[in-house]
């Protein structure tokens, strides 16, 4: 998670505490919508050095849904 909060951090200009707590709430989130049994992929995503790849691709995901041109 460290990793996430840092890349929030250099993308938003939060500060690190506030990095944290908005990296801590979107991880919450998201395994809230998982069902239970994949929580812990979540975990091992980002604890794996996945974390750039798996951001990349929830920005790709999120710019869609919220109606970004590609």
């Amino acid at each position: 998670m460290e990793e996430l909060a840092k890349l929030i951090s250099e993308r938003t200009g939060l500060p690190a505490e506030q990095a944290q707590a908005a990296a801590q709430t979107a991880i919450d989130f998201i395994k809230s919508k998982l069902p239970e049994s994949m929580a812990g992929y979540v975990d091992t995503a980002l604890n794996s050095g996945m974390v750039d790849e798996v951001a990349a691709q929830a920005t790709n995901l999120l710019g869609g849904l919220f109606g970004r041109k590609q």
